[in-house]
């Protein structure tokens, strides 16, 4: 009986780290990436086609 207390005030100090640590990621800034890779990645996935992948790509390559 003694033992129960001790326990789950551990379960809850646990508990609440688990939480913090959570929170943390996810306010933590993202990382962040290159026009190109993103152009990259939106080819990858299927969203454009190839000559809207390279007309991009060249637009961003030569700048504004």
């Amino acid at each position: 009986m003694h033992a129960i207390i001790p326990l789950t005030l551990l379960a809850f100090l646990v508990f609440g780290v688990i939480l913090l640590v959570r929170k943390g990621r996810s306010d933590a800034p993202l990382e962040k990436r290159s026009g190109l890779e993103i152009l990259d990645e939106r080819y990858a996935r299927g969203d454009l086609d190839r000559e809207e992948y390279l007309q991009k790509r060249k637009d961003l390559e030569v700048g504004p």
